[in-house]
């Protein structure tokens, strides 16, 4: 069963949406913020849980991880040429990722702000498991002084407080940032905020329970992404 299955599906058809670009542009001028809840481009990408279809952050509805359309996804990006390889076993939420981002690549125009939540997930995933998986990188966000904002995502009733984007650094690699605002044509201001809001949310769908008791579980599942991906792009390490 699937953690982070709501949220990545959601991300994953927002990114491959063709009116994506339009809806929610990329390269804007915005005023970083800390948000509340989605926040400014993750909220723009997920819309809101009211409107049919929308992204409910405390929905925590775990479905096995190939049950989230990823023909439908795979298909619409590979004219449907890849549907037999995803039905016979592979499928699963870094072949979803890995599906959108590789079309992506091999797209020479840019997407929209869907496309850039697509590729901050890994970014986001692989951090996680480079800071010794959701229980050590909750401890170092807890002890850069953001304890208030750790207890929020964790909570089952209450929206984010999200991360100051203008300190992002402090987590990821500025090059890993300049890399991102060149792949997809958004602008580093962009990228921070999108950082500083999927981030959070990522952690509240990896501890549905309010606590740490399924931490083996979330950190086997973002090894199992992060491999899927690797698998499919041939990069991820």
């Amino acid at each position: 069963m699937s953690l982070l299955g709501n949220l990545v599906s959601q991300v994953a058809r927002s990114a491959m949406n063709p009116d994506d670009a339009q809806r929610n542009p990329v390269n804007q001028r915005i005023d970083p913020r800390r948000t509340g809840g989605l926040g400014d481009i993750l909220g723009s990408v997920l819309g809101s849980g009211s409107q049919a279809g929308g992204y409910n952050p405390q929905q925590y509805d775990r479905k096995p991880d190939n049950g989230f359309g990823l023909d439908d996804i795979i298909g619409g990006l590979a004219g449907g040429s890849q549907r037999g390889s995803a039905s016979s076993g592979a499928g699963g939420l870094g072949d979803i990722l890995g599906s959108v981002l590789g079309g992506q690549r091999s797209n020479s125009g840019f997407g929209g702000k869907g496309m850039l939540i697509a590729v901050l997930m890994p970014m986001v995933l692989s951090w996680i498991k480079r800071n010794g998986g959701i229980g050590g990188a909750l401890s170092k966000i807890t002890g850069m002084g953001h304890a208030e904002q750790v207890r929020s995502w964790m909570s089952t009733n209450e929206a984010n407080e999200n991360l100051d984007p203008n300190e992002i650094n402090q987590l990821f690699d500025e090059r890993e940032i300049q890399q991102v605002a060149a792949r997809t044509g958004a602008n580093e201001t962009e990228v921070r905020q999108g950082l500083a809001e999927l981030l959070p949310e990522v952690m509240n769908q990896l501890t549905p329970n309010g606590n740490l008791d399924n931490e083996v579980e979330a950190n086997e599942e973002i090894d199992q992404i992060i491999n899927q991906l690797s698998n499919r792009l041939g990069t991820l390490k």
